[in-house]
């Protein structure tokens, strides 16, 4: 079983974070993985977006060209990866920041408020932990109590910020376990 995705956003939105946890996740259950990222020449305010493949066998190369699924931060990320997910995919939208529906009409498409909840938890800067909740719960790519250790490890140096942020993955998990039925 392979799982491959491209998180993309703007530079500051945590893209790169959750990437990487995801790999982490994969690689501490057993799992082939790898993580790839790429930046936009601005950094913070600027694109990024990461490849992430959790697989059972050796994962032949890193670039994807044609992902299983997409996690879109901003409307820029949609527009340039949505035609490049393979058909019967998925497509995360956090429908905080992005106002338009997927042109697609082969994929699933999730629409995730991540920005939204993040804010209900008085936890702005947590969107990119509701957005992974999302994936993982509408995946199941990686296990739930794995990615809770990786986000207490991840914060281990700002303690106040685990418990916060295990509640918004929680909350993400939630939205994506629903969409999936």
């Amino acid at each position: 079983m392979q799982n491959d995705v491209i998180i993309a956003g703007f530079g500051g939105q945590g893209v790169m974070l959750i990437g990487k946890m995801l790999a982490y996740a994969g690689m501490n259950q057993g799992k082939e993985v790898s993580w790839l990222p790429s930046y936009g020449p601005e950094m913070r305010g600027g694109t990024s977006n990461c490849t992430v493949v959790i697989s059972d066998k050796p994962v032949a190369s890193p670039v994807i060209q044609s992902p299983r699924a997409l996690l879109a931060m901003n409307l820029p990320s949609l527009d340039k990866f949505e035609p490049r997910v393979k058909p019967g995919g998925l497509i995360l939208i956090n429908s905080s920041l992005i106002k338009r529906d997927a042109v697609r009409t082969d994929v699933r498409v999730l629409k995730v408020p991540a920005n939204d909840v993040a804010n209900e938890l008085d936890n702005p800067k947590g969107a990119n932990m509701v957005a992974l909740g999302a994936y993982v719960g509408a995946t199941r790519a990686v296990d739930v109590a794995e990615m809770e250790a990786l986000i207490r490890k991840t914060f281990a140096a700002k303690p106040k910020l685990i418990d916060r942020n295990i509640e918004a993955f929680h909350r993400g998990y939630a939205i994506g376990e629903a969409g999936v039925k």
